[in-house]
């Protein structure tokens, strides 16, 4: 009885993750009660892209990216290589406070 009951279980299981996996597909009535809206204007680029991947984000393969990221931190720092926070040096700066 234990294993029609796992078995029937585990059926089940493998039917719903098959189910939950399904993507909807929009069908010609939903398009076409869409109304049509008007291109968006783009976000401003940066004028240089040069050191970036498409997400904007540098990219670590140039050198000058590389020495940019290497800076080191003006305080001290823990063995594996990250800033103490625990010294006024490493911390950031503190934001205004709001009135």
């Amino acid at each position: 009885m234990k294993k029609i009951f796992l078995a029937f279980t585990a059926m089940l299981c493998m039917a719903g993750a098959t189910l939950a996996q399904a993507p909807k597909k929009p069908t010609a009535k939903t398009a076409a009660t869409k109304p049509a809206t008007a291109k968006k204007a783009e976000p401003a680029k940066p004028k240089s892209t040069a050191g970036l991947k498409k997400d904007g984000t540098p990219d670590m393969r140039l050198k000058a990216n590389k020495t940019a990221a290497a800076a080191k931190p003006a305080g001290p720092l823990k063995k594996d290589g990250t800033p103490d926070m625990r010294f006024k040096a490493n911390k950031p700066a503190a934001a205004p406070k709001k009135k």
